[in-house]
């Protein structure tokens, strides 16, 4: 969709020909248009007239002052490219994005390709429980990564496409992350309990791994929120399912340990049926 200004923009940076940094009676404003940044310099009026295609804002003061240090120490060209991919996210998604994802994701990219030039290892942990659990988002970060092979002709590993994700994730979800970290790191964590209890190696590329991931997730919104299941078979797989369920405590103690709360048994029962599908599975 484009805009019309409703009054006249005054240029105070051109990050690229299609990004660019404006005034508007005090306030600042991140524009993003084809071309628009094209022979265009500092102190520059824009036209009432000119159509762009997207307005970001900095409303919240802190993340105004973040971005302006941040614009004093990134280079120009890879804050544009950065806010070309918060466009493309922005436009995937149809909706609009926390504005801290202009500080966060730009300085993200920023320290990773620093550390890409001095030739350290990206590890992510969690690059397949990222994955597993925000499918949207991990397919976007997978665009975006592209955008910034192509653009700086440089080749990222595929664990940037996990912490991307996180970062769309969070944007989404009112600037927030910590919950996302915690569930990549129960869920791995969870995941090697099983592992080694059993003995056996869980193919992250499986329905059932899929499934019980997923369980995972809602298993610790549910505990936060306070909000349990019922499991009216609890008895039935107690006695099936004895070693999967005594396992299945295990995790849940660890669940109650992380979180701080307690684990009824309705969801031990739940998670018992995920344990025996992976002994079968293997």
């Amino acid at each position: 969709m484009n805009f019309l200004f409703k009054a006249d923009y005054t240029i105070q940076k051109v990050f690229n020909n299609n990004v660019l940094l404006v005034t508007q009676k005090n306030s600042e404003k991140i524009l993003f248009g084809k071309g628009l940044g094209f022979g265009k310099h500092f102190g520059d009026i824009l036209s009432s007239k000119t159509e762009i295609d997207k307005i970001f804002s900095l409303d919240d003061k802190t993340n105004y002052h973040n971005f302006k240090e941040l614009v004093t120490t990134v280079d120009n060209e890879l804050i544009g490219l950065c806010e070309e991919i918060i466009f493309m996210i922005s436009k995937e998604l149809n909706e609009d994005l926390n504005e801290k994802i202009h500080i966060s994701l730009t300085d993200h990219i920023a320290f990773t390709l620093k550390r890409l030039k001095q030739n350290d290892e990206i590890i992510n942990p969690f690059l397949v429980e990222t994955e597993t659990l925000y499918k949207r988002e991990f397919e976007i970060a997978k665009k975006a990564v592209s955008m910034l092979e192509k653009k700086l002709n440089i080749i990222i590993p595929d664990g940037e496409i996990g912490f991307i994700t996180l970062h769309i994730h969070s944007a989404r979800n009112n600037g927030k992350l910590s919950n996302t970290i915690k569930y990549a790191f129960l869920s791995n964590s969870i995941i090697e309990l099983i592992e080694d209890s059993l003995d056996l190696e869980i193919d992250t590329g499986s329905i059932d791994y899929a499934r019980f991931i997923t369980h995972i997730r809602f298993a610790i919104e549910r505990l936060i929120n306070n909000t349990p299941i019922r499991n009216e078979l609890i008895d039935v797989i107690k006695k099936q399912y004895s070693d999967s369920y005594t396992l299945a405590q295990k995790v849940c103690n660890l669940l109650a340990s992380e979180l701080q709360l307690n684990v009824m048994e309705d969801e031990v029962a739940y998670i018992a049926v995920h344990i025996e599908k992976f002994k079968h599975a293997s």
